[in-house]
């Protein structure tokens, strides 16, 4: 017997974000990054799951595709340290190497590095991950604080900065070179830093809501980790290029081959988004950038 249409579907792409830290590491606003990536997901039926990992949790990496940690205050960050390096550490390292994207704001960025010296006690030991090192010089060296914009891929980033740590690269490669604001030092135009699919920042603000082509940046490597295809492109399915499966509910699951896979990421209406980066570079003094931004993502 024939079944109808509506016993058939597509399987949908789903994406796991592992969010390391939530109710120790959330201030400025970040967890707005996770919003802002399962909204995106959403917009385009890509199912994004979150799953928090706290202090005593362990980080199984083959359970997820992509990996947030964002930044706390000192007092949070000691604890936050020891448990990352004892518990997380061997998971962690194990999905960086494996090309998982991760994205590491502030007090993540700086336990991702090799140390962090705050301006009392005693040093946090990072993993290591990014060749570089942070130093609080103490309450006498004003904090780096403010609007900042950097350039990235050709583009230019935006988002708000507070630290109080300074953050030396050694062999790291920085995301990105300071337009205007401190960055990681106030010293040498570096931003942030990269290590395969990981990206330490110092952006708050949160970074991915003013910065729609990094939040789908990272979606993409995501899928393109998971699914083995470029993802800017929408699946089609083609005669003789698919197989199927019975779900438990009885209904035929088409289940598109990964050569099957054309555009995906299709744009979406971030007219607002781009206003508000704009926004922050024409705060900045940075006028031009701001107009070229706004004539390339007009309405």
């Amino acid at each position: 017997m024939l079944k109808s249409m509506a016993q058939y579907r597509i399987q949908p792409l789903t994406l796991t974000l592992g969010h390391l830290y939530p109710d120790q590491l959330n201030l400025y606003g970040d967890r707005g990054n996770i919003l802002t990536l399962r909204r995106r997901c959403q917009l385009r039926g890509i199912e994004l799951r979150v799953v928090g990992l706290g202090v005593g949790d362990a980080l199984a990496p083959d359970e997820y595709d992509m990996l947030f940690i964002g930044g706390g205050q000192d007092k949070e960050q000691a604890p936050v340290a020891q448990d990352l390096y004892e518990m997380k550490g061997i998971g962690l390292w194990a999905a960086i190497e494996d090309d998982m994207p991760v994205l590491a704001v502030c007090g993540g960025f700086q336990l991702l590095a090799h140390y962090y010296r705050p301006a009392e006690g005693p040093d946090m030991r990072g993993l290591g991950v990014f060749d570089a090192w942070t130093e609080h010089k103490g309450s006498q060296v004003a904090r780096c604080i403010g609007n900042i914009a950097l350039r990235w891929n050709g583009q230019t980033l935006v988002g708000f900065e507070n630290h109080g740590g300074r953050t030396y690269l050694g062999t790291a490669k920085p995301l990105g070179t300071v337009l205007k604001g401190h960055g990681n030092n106030a010293e040498d135009q570096t931003e942030g830093a990269i290590y395969r699919n990981a990206y330490g920042t110092y952006l708050h603000g949160s970074l991915l809501p003013k910065n729609p082509h990094f939040a789908d940046y990272l979606i993409e490597l995501a899928l393109q980790r998971k699914y083995g295809y470029q993802a800017d492109t929408e699946p089609q399915l083609l005669n003789g290029n698919r197989t199927s499966t019975t779900s438990e509910n009885g209904s035929t699951v088409l289940e598109l081959q990964k050569t099957n896979l054309s555009p995906l990421l299709t744009p979406l209406e971030d007219s607002l988004e781009w206003e508000a980066h704009a926004s922050i570079l024409e705060r900045l003094g940075l006028y031009s950038e701001a107009a070229a931004v706004l004539r390339t993502h007009k309405r």
